[in-house]
């Protein structure tokens, strides 16, 4: 506990770590502000009767979850910054299958980067109008609407607002990262998802009390600690593939051998992250989602027939099979996306660099192939097991669902890789001033010393 306050002191002494920190804290309290502001228009009070009932079990409440709970309020962040999100998805892949945005992602440096980042939020305020429309379609189906506005006053002022909520969440959170601490979109996404935990966890601690459980309750929160964890440790996992330089140019163009060099590629785990998960996610709500918008006797029937419904259930067991292969094969797609064995074997023999035992070329993307796909087995199959750990809480320990829900899947891995970004930010800070960093064993991502050339490619 004395190493701990020490080291918020040290935060603390750091003029420019405390401004940040505290310049993000204020960014965080305007967007949580706007969070609670509603549309005008709109009734609350009915909009949450109609809504009560509704958990992070489809796609409106997933993205509640992430909206920190505006969305079924109707506040003007009720879209939050999953439009953002949406483009900046859109972008990336396009970055694997078009020329034109391949060019600007690998080759154009800075200038491609900003031309990109121009891209997206156009492609983001596109977005927020088509999500707009539907959410007000949305909230006028539940009742919520005041009928004595005018139908056209309504949808034209809140259209506006809506996209300026989003375009002003976007901004809070560029901000967050230029004069802030960590990723700010990442981050206002945490803040959405920790903002139903308190809920959650009170709504368990009554549920066990009233049934004597206690006890339950107690191993409950040991089982979310250890699970997070595990998830960290895999997060921050890596293979590391060791390199050798067979020369470098030393003094006054004298060739030497290079020896103690501890350069080598990194190949992660769970490289993938939180994207098989989001993609899988989008396909299994795809049964509710066309069930709630086709409507009329079609649409009953559809939602009615018993296989949708245990495909739109993310507790039942067809969905978490489906769900869960659907994690394992969107792992090795998305890995092998990011990951390009025939780039690293260039920029090794651009660098004279070869792996010790491997002949450059070809067999050297061979090699780098089949390691990157021995590594992302296991990871894909942690990944799936996280995917679908919330139903298995739920099915096998009776835990409630909306606290089921921090056992994995998206919030688990997007709080952990949030928080762990931040640490590493902090860590970096601390270090450059000589201080002690957050912890004096274990590891950080900022705190090896080990050079790599993960960031170079």
């Amino acid at each position: 506990m004395k190493s701990f306050i020490q080291t918020i002191r040290n935060i603390w002494k750091i003029k420019e770590l405390r401004t940040r920190i505290l310049f993000a804290i204020g960014m965080i309290a305007v967007y949580r502000f706007g969070s609670f502001v509603v549309l005008p228009g709109v009734d609350p009070s009915v909009l949450e009767t109609a809504t009560q009932n509704q958990g992070a079990t489809d796609l409106l409440g997933l993205i509640n979850m992430f909206a920190g709970g505006a969305f079924n309020r109707a506040a003007v962040f009720a879209l939050g910054i999953m439009p953002y999100i949406t483009a900046s998805i859109i972008i990336q892949l396009m970055g694997f299958a078009v020329p034109y945005f391949q060019r600007l992602q690998q080759k154009e440096g800075e200038s491609g980067r900003k031309k990109l980042t121009q891209i997206t939020r156009l492609l983001t305020l596109a977005i927020t109008l088509v999500q707009g429309g539907a959410y007000l379609t949305y909230i006028s189906s539940q009742g919520a609407v005041d009928p004595t506005l005018a139908p056209g006053i309504f949808w034209f002022s809140n259209i506006i607002i809506l996209s300026t909520g989003t375009i002003f969440a976007m901004w809070l959170g560029e901000k967050i990262t230029d004069r802030g601490i960590g990723n700010g979109i990442s981050i206002l996404i945490m803040i959405g998802i920790i903002a139903t935990l308190p809920s959650s966890i009170v709504f368990e601690f009554q549920s066990q009390i009233e049934s004597g459980g206690l006890i339950i309750f107690v191993l409950e929160l040991a089982a979310l600690f250890f699970v997070t964890m595990v998830t960290v440790l895999v997060i921050q996992g890596i293979r590391k593939i060791p390199l050798q330089f067979a020369k470098r140019m030393i003094g006054r163009g004298i060739n030497m051998p290079v020896s103690g060099v501890r350069d080598y590629i990194p190949v992660k785990v769970a490289a993938a992250g939180v994207m098989p998960i989001i993609f899988a996610q989008a396909i299994m709500f795809l049964p509710g989602t066309v069930a709630q918008f086709v409507g009329g006797q079609s649409g009953n029937a559809f939602a009615a027939n018993e296989l949708v419904r245990s495909l739109s259930d993310p507790f039942a067991v067809p969905y978490n099979i489906i769900y869960f292969v659907l994690v394992v094969a969107f792992t090795f797609v998305y890995t092998a996306l990011l990951v390009n064995p025939q780039q690293y074997s260039e920029y090794l023999k651009r660098q004279n660099a070869f792996i010790p035992g491997v002949k450059p070329g070809k067999p050297t993307a061979d090699f780098i192939d089949s390691v990157t796909t021995r590594v992302t087995l296991p990871g894909s199959i942690f990944l799936g097991l996280i995917a679908i750990l919330p139903a298995i809480v739920f099915l096998l320990f009776g835990v409630n669902q909306s606290f089921a829900f921090f056992f994995g899947g998206t919030s688990l891995l997007i709080l952990v890789g949030v928080v762990l970004d931040t640490l590493q930010q902090i860590e970096s800070h601390l270090l450059m001033r000589k201080y002690d960093g957050l912890v004096k064993s274990g590891k950080l991502k900022g705190r090896s010393s080990m050079q790599t050339i993960g960031s170079d490619l």
